[in-house]
């Protein structure tokens, strides 16, 4: 018999993903974003979110199963977003498929979220490559990792942003330079029109001095800012300033990368999360690994930002590799390190949501007959 349709339910942030998995092969999956409900605060608001996510669930669920042509009763295994994220996001999410899970009478699998959108590479490019290196690049985050099993071994930490993000770095500087939220699509479609020299922008940690492999791009930020304010009484040449600042963000992030490729005797660089949808980043990733010899893999762009597929891809993972269901009492980690692929953090709230999940498990047998 051959493993069983895992489930992912992804719910960290803004976005409710439903994706089912069976052996590495992405059966269907569905998205419901609440990013539009946002957009007027310029920024993720975490109780809409949380609220979104509760009418987003079970039609993003069923979406998914159907688009896979399945029923519920053919899943056998979920998998959940335990952290990091917001924490009423998570603890939707987590809910839900505590219910489904028990319902079911089918086990339920704690994935870290980084994890995730690592193993989303492997839903277009087969299993990773061991030992392989991976570059994170989202709003919240931007890491890079040492990879080898992913289900099985701890990863490896080279380097972590030591303060804004790549991703958080677009969203603030355009607010900044008058452009919509979310701001990293804006600046990417911005510099289509722009020169990228016409700024120089600086470089962050990438003097001889400096750590190698961390980033920060809080003076890239504040950098941006200044430029803008420059211009005060004039025109601001927007498009000028976004090319500008997406090559500055995407010359950090390769050059580290392929560096690190380089130290570490690795041929293969995998680039994931949101941020691995710019266009400059995936173009620029692409022009020096060829020249450095390096094997590129980017997920494509609806496996980029955040989806239940990628979740899925790790429960799959998981479930291959013999690892423990998560306990029932398993609760969320809004801060959580990404040390494992599994996650299954405990605590009060795991207690208090196994016991409401229980109540639910009638309706889940209902809803799987």
């Amino acid at each position: 018999m051959g493993s069983p349709v895992v489930l992912g339910i992804e719910s960290s942030c803004d976005e409710t993903g439903a994706g089912l998995v069976r052996e590495g092969r992405l059966l269907g999956h569905a998205v419901a974003s609440s990013m539009d409900e946002h957009a007027r605060f310029g920024g993720v608001v975490p109780e809409i979110a949380a609220r979104a996510h509760l009418h987003s669930f079970t039609p993003v669920v069923r979406r998914a199963l159907d688009e896979a042509g399945l029923r519920m009763s053919d899943i056998g295994a979920v998998a959940v977003t335990t952290g990091p994220g917001l924490s009423g996001a998570l603890q939707v999410g987590l809910a839900g498929a505590k219910s489904l899970a028990y319902g079911l009478g089918v086990p339920l699998y704690g994935v870290h979220h980084l994890a995730g959108h690592v193993a989303a590479d492997t839903l277009e490019h087969g299993p990773l490559p061991d030992p392989c290196m991976v570059l994170i690049v989202s709003g919240g985050h931007t890491s890079l990792l040492l990879v080898r099993d992913l289900a099985r071994d701890p990863i490896v930490h080279l380097g972590d942003t030591l303060d804004d993000a790549a991703g958080e770095c677009f969203d603030k500087v355009a607010r900044v330079f008058g452009l919509p939220y979310p701001g990293g699509p804006a600046v990417d479609r911005a510099a289509r029109d722009g020169d990228p020299a016409a700024v120089s922008f600086p470089r962050p940690l990438t003097g001889p001095r400096d750590a190698p492999y961390d980033f920060s791009f809080s003076g890239l930020k504040t950098a941006a800012a200044r430029w803008a304010e420059s211009h005060a009484g004039r025109e601001l040449p927007v498009a000028d300033g976004a090319a500008s600042l997406q090559e500055a963000v995407a010359d950090v992030l390769t050059r580290k990368a392929v560096a690190a490729c380089r130290e570490h005797g690795v041929g293969t660089l995998v680039v994931v999360g949101g941020v691995a949808a710019n266009s400059r980043v995936r173009a620029l990733a692409e022009e020096r690994c060829r020249q450095a010899g390096i094997a590129l893999r980017v997920p494509p762009l609806r496996l980029c930002t955040d989806n239940g597929a990628m979740i899925a891809a790790v429960g799959d993972l998981l479930v291959r590799a013999g690892a423990e269901p998560a306990p029932l009492n398993v609760s969320i980690d809004p801060s959580a390190p990404l040390e494992f692929a599994s996650l299954n953090p405990v605590g009060t709230f795991g207690a208090r949501a196994a016991a409401g999940a229980r109540a639910a498990a009638g309706a889940g047998r209902g809803a799987a007959a």
